[in-house]
């Protein structure tokens, strides 16, 4: 059973959050941690605090320690609120800065439940198939 982790508003653009949303997509949890721990990239401490968030929730959700068989099974980075602030420019003129935030969601979830569900769903396809046989 999959666990879920939110960021809200953490105050970094989006595009620099997705570079290491897209690379940690689909890791295994160690890997994971192992990249996020050793990148210099600043969205990646937040960003592996969000990773043990997730982990702590699904050993929460499913009241169980074994947690090495958990992979990053989804991650998206949404555009969060924009703070605009003006800065002086030439000629009494103003620029626009716009400070942009994020959201991230993460979720993670175990192999070996993911890939004995669809075998369970299978099996009980082919019981009332064989009943409605009968």
């Amino acid at each position: 059973m999959e666990a879920v982790a939110r960021l809200r508003n953490y105050p970094t653009s989006p595009r620099k959050m997705r570079l290491l949303a897209d690379v940690i997509r689909g890791m295994d949890l160690e890997n994971a941690v192992n990249f996020l721990k050793h990148n210099a990239n600043h969205p990646s401490i937040p960003l592996e605090k969000l990773l043990l968030s997730a982990v702590a929730n699904w050993r929460i959700k499913n009241e169980s320690d074994d947690v090495e068989d958990l992979y990053v099974k989804t991650i998206f980075v949404d555009s969060g609120r924009v703070l605009k602030r003006l800065r002086p420019a030439p000629q009494g003129r103003a620029n626009r800065i716009r400070k942009r935030s994020n959201h991230v969601t993460l979720i993670v979830d175990s192999k070996k439940q993911s890939a004995e569900a669809p075998v369970a769903e299978a099996a009980d396809i082919q019981e009332t198939t064989e009943t409605e046989e009968k």
